[in-house]
């Protein structure tokens, strides 16, 4: 019986997979028919960050022109200056028109190369007027006045494209280049030494913001670089972590789909196997007759031992089915551990005496009783117990002991002198229907679900167990169960008048 994902979610599963693969693919054509390795949606983030400070400047940028304007005007007279004003206060509107335009299409239908010329030749025109200011000689104003003027808000203007324009490259050289040319005609045509150390300062000022804004571009590309990172690490966690909840729902239905199947099939053997044992007990015993051939009679007891077999071994199933599911529920009591253990000494002695093995019980006097599950606490002695008795060789010897752990717990321990388990074959053991090869071939076969069952029930009872084994030596098997559930003895109270 298998449990199979509805079809509209594989597909869903299958076609987000797809998605994912062509993103990757697509992703990686662009890294590689890119110059330089940067990627396309690296060149789009960048022209994103640039229209971002077009549109926060569009407050501040007016001021600043507004007001070398005004101070143009002191010099050439308020219809030049209000000319400028104007041509230089439509440049930069078209510069913010532009950046909103970009921000209003969707992301993956621009064309970085396209948007990065628009906005490079905006800026080139911002620069004619700036250089209309490098340009312009008052020969009428008094000595220094203006030049200190032009220097001031040249060096400014210079300043503040390097930031706003920082994620465009070669924005701030080609916004400068008319400008400077133009700076360094007047240097050559009017070598006066203060005006010269001011233009020059100007034409040297133009690469050093350049090379700050390409510094400041780079770090830019870095952080995308690293959020880029981030991103597809989170994507690859988000689907790792749908896959595993995927998993873990199949697995769920998978262990819902054996629990329910092994319910089913135990009823539908128990029922003819309670035949069986019965029919075959009555004529073992002869009780409505007796049976001509002894041959029969060794082949009534062959199907008795066999039918009592195999319900051990659907009782063992459905023991450890309950336990992975969650479904035992522990009836928990105050327990002696030593009374149980004694109880199932006798029960296998009669066994371990027809193999000829030699039984002896160490307890320790006075053990406090434990809170635990008496069912479970004797089905793990039990079993212990049973492979002890099948697997060691006839004239052995079996130890039980109980007793005080270091920490404070109580233990069962099981210990022969049989073949023993080697150390590779341990984890073997103690999966579920796992069996030992030198085990196997030196005792009676077994099912495989006692050690199993033990370790689960006393995973239970948040105890441990351990299995200690060597070759030619012997096994020692040990229940441990915690500090935390012995019961200490509580003095009496003294009677209050």
């Amino acid at each position: 019986m298998s449990i199979a994902a509805p079809p509209t979610y594989e597909f869903a599963l299958r076609r987000g997979r797809n998605r994912d693969l062509a993103q990757t693919v697509r992703a990686t054509r662009e890294r590689l028919s890119t110059r330089g390795g940067l990627a396309p949606r690296f060149d789009r983030e960048l022209l994103a960050q640039h229209a971002a400070a077009l549109r926060a400047m569009a407050v501040v940028l007016p001021l600043p022109v507004m007001l070398t304007g005004f101070g143009l005007s002191l010099f050439t007279g308020p219809l030049a200056a209000s000319l400028w004003t104007t041509f230089s206060l439509a440049a930069y509107l078209a510069l913010v028109v532009l950046a909103h335009r970009f921000s209003s299409q969707p992301v993956e239908s621009v064309d970085p190369p396209r948007w990065r010329l628009f906005f490079l030749l905006g800026h080139a025109a911002a620069g004619l007027c700036w250089a209309y200011l490098a340009n312009f000689d008052c020969a009428a104003c008094t000595p220094m006045r203006f030049d200190i003027f032009q220097f001031t808000v040249l060096f400014l203007a210079i300043a503040s494209t390097a930031m706003i324009s920082s994620s465009l490259k070669a924005a701030v050289p080609l916004t400068f280049a008319v400008p400077v040319a133009l700076l360094c005609w007047g240097m050559i045509a009017d070598p006066q030494p203060a005006r010269l150390a001011m233009k020059a300062v100007l034409v040297g000022a133009v690469p050093f913001f350049a090379v700050v804004a390409e510094i400041l571009r780079r770090s830019a590309i870095q952080r995308i670089a690293y959020q880029a990172d981030k991103d597809e690490l989170i994507a690859e966690l988000e689907t790792a972590r749908l896959l595993s909840e995927e998993a873990r729902r199949r697995a769920e239905d998978a262990n819902s789909a054996k629990s329910q199947f092994l319910a089913t099939i135990s009823h539908e053997l128990r029922t003819p196997l309670n035949a069986i044992l019965g029919f075959s007990e009555v004529m073992t015993h002869e009780i409505l007759g007796p049976i001509g051939t002894d041959a029969y009679k060794e082949y009534i007891g062959d199907i008795h031992a066999s039918g009592q077999h195999l319900l051990g071994l659907i009782n063992e199933i459905l023991d450890l089915s309950r336990i992975e599911a969650g479904r035992y529920a522990l009836n928990e009591e105050a327990v002696e551990l030593v009374a149980i253990a004694k109880d199932c000494l006798a029960i296998l002695r009669i066994k371990a005496e027809a193999k000829d093995l030699r039984l002896r019980a160490e307890f320790e006097p006075d053990l406090p009783a434990l809170w635990a599950d008496e069912r479970a606490a004797r089905q793990v002695i039990i079993n212990l117990l049973s492979n002890a008795v099948k697997f060691t060789p006839r004239g052995g010897e079996i130890v039980l002991r109980v007793g005080w752990t270091a920490g404070g717990g109580q233990y069962v321990s099981i210990r022969d002198n049989g073949p023993g388990i080697p150390a590779e074959e341990i984890p073997i053991v103690l999966s579920s229907f796992g069996q030992g090869s030198s085990a196997i071939k030196s005792a009676e076969q077994g099912t495989g679900l006692g050690l199993p069952i033990v370790q689960a029930l006393m995973k239970l009872h948040n105890g441990n167990f351990e299995l200690l084994s060597r070759l030619r030596e012997g096994t020692e098997a040990i229940a441990i169960f915690p500090p935390s559930r012995v019961l200490e003895a509580m003095p009496a109270l003294d009677d209050y008048p």
